[in-house]
């Protein structure tokens, strides 16, 4: 089932993107490459009760880790108009019901505590800890895809963090356990 699910996520991408200019991966394959860097996490971390997916942009994690995790309210959180129409057509589409889609940037948006915050390519982990503050509380898991330069994130990082850095191919999955705000 799953499989279905991507594979008419890729179609519909395909088409969308072919107008709307929503990512960079043009062919299946480039798409399913990041259908593969999104779910690859679901090997090391436990399924979420709730996940909070900053800057979605064209689906890439959180849409693809609400068809992985279908019992988990998934909200993604794009404030840009032409991809928060296509998440939520998509949502529509594949009857992923456990998708809310939130059309505003993240420090603009209130909810209670989300039980794991992910972001792919949105911007430095410093930031993204601080614009998601209000979203946090003890209990919640932080998932970074980050890039090369995540070592060097974490030096300017005040705040004592107990996390993981799991390396696949060039991608850095940063896994925070947790944040203690009190330092």
């Amino acid at each position: 089932m799953k499989n279905e699910k991507f594979d008419k996520f890729c179609s519909l991408l395909l088409e969308w993107n072919a107008i709307h200019n929503l990512t960079g991966a043009k062919t299946r394959s480039e798409i399913f490459a990041n259908i593969e860097d999104s779910i690859y996490p679901t090997n090391f971390i436990d399924e979420p009760s709730s996940i909070l997916d900053v800057g979605t942009g064209a689906g890439f994690p959180g849409l693809i880790l609400a068809i992985a995790y279908p019992n988990t309210k998934v909200v993604l959180c794009e404030p840009r108009n032409k991809r928060a129409s296509f998440l939520k057509f998509v949502a529509i589409e594949l009857e992923l019901n456990n998708i809310s889609v939130i059309k505003k940037r993240v420090e603009e948006y209130s909810d209670k505590p989300f039980e794991l915050i992910s972001s792919r390519a949105v911007t430095n982990t410093k930031i993204l800890l601080d614009l998601t503050h209000h979203l946090q509380n003890s209990n919640t898991k932080y998932l970074f895809f980050k890039g090369e330069k995540l070592l060097d994130e974490l030096e300017i990082i005040d705040t004592q963090m107990d996390y993981d850095i799991i390396t696949q191919g060039k991608r850095n999955y940063l896994y925070i356990k947790e944040v203690n705000n009190d330092t």
